[in-house]
C-alpha cells in the first residue's frame, strides 16, 4: 500500500506540469540530491552552496523540488534549501564590482571638488590681490590729492601776498608819481622866470 501511495506521488510530480527556473542552493551548506522526491530515494549525488540550479517541478506534499544541475545531473532536492537569491559566490563579484565603480565615482568626484576647491582658492586669491591693489592705489590717489591740495593752498596764498604787493608796489609807484607831480608843481613856477610888465600893458 505505501509503495503504492509512493508510486502515486512520484506520478503525481512527474506529472505535474512546470517550466524550468533558475533558482539557487542556499549558501554555507550543500544538499545531496536524491533520485526521488524523498530521502528515502538513492542519493545520486550532492549540490555546493550557491550552485545555480534550474528547478523543474515541486512536491509540495514531499517538500522537494525537482532540479537540474550545473553538472546536467537531474534529481530532488529539499524545498527549503533552494533559494530565488544568487549565492554569494555569484552575488560578490557584483558587488565588488559595483563598489569598484563606486570608489571610482567617489574618487572623481572628489578630485572634481578638490580641483573646484583649488580654483576657488585661487580666484579668491586673485581678488585679495586686487583688492590690496586698489587700497594701495586709493592710497597713492588720494596721497596725490592732499598734496595736490597742499600746493594749491601754497599757490593760493602766495598769489594773495604777490597781489598785495603789487598793490603796494601800485600804491607806493602811484604816491611817489603824485608827490613828485606835486613837488614838480610847487617848484615849477620858481623855475620859470616871469617877465615884467610895460607900462601900456604889452609885453
Amino acid at each position: 500500500m505505501k509503495h503504492f501511495i509512493s508510486l502515486i506521488l512520484l506520478a503525481w510530480a512527474i506529472a505535474t506540469p512546470a517550466q524550468a527556473q533558475t533558482r539557487y542552493i542556499s549558501d554555507n551548506l550543500f544538499t545531496y540530491m536524491h533520485s526521488g522526491p524523498s530521502n528515502q530515494y538513492k542519493i545520486i549525488g550532492s549540490v555546493n552552496a550557491g550552485d545555480r540550479i534550474s528547478q523543474l517541478s515541486v512536491n509540495k506534499g514531499s517538500g522537494f523540488t525537482q532540479i537540474i544541475d550545473s553538472k546536467g545531473r537531474k534529481g530532488w532536492v529539499e524545498t527549503k534549501f533552494i533559494s530565488r537569491q544568487a549565492g554569494l559566490g555569484e552575488r560578490l563579484p557584483k558587488v565588488e564590482a559595483e563598489l569598484t565603480s563606486v570608489k571610482t565615482q567617489l574618487a572623481n568626484a572628489r578630485k572634481a571638488a578638490n580641483d573646484e576647491k583649488a580654483g576657488l582658492a585661487d580666484s579668491l586669491t586673485q581678488r585679495n590681490q586686487q583688492m590690496q591693489d586698489l587700497e594701495q592705489s586709493y592710497s597713492d590717489v588720494n596721497n596725490q590729492l592732499v598734496s595736490s591740495q597742499s600746493e594749491v593752498r601754497e599757490l593760493r596764498a602766495k598769489l594773495d601776498t604777490q597781489k598785495e604787493d603789487l598793490l603796494l608796489k601800485y600804491f607806493m609807484y602811484g604816491g611817489g608819481v603824485a608827490g613828485l607831480g606835486l613837488l614838480f608843481g610847487l617848484l615849477l613856477p620858481h623855475m620859470i622866470p616871469s617877465r615884467k610888465k610895460k607900462p601900456n600893458g604889452w609885453s
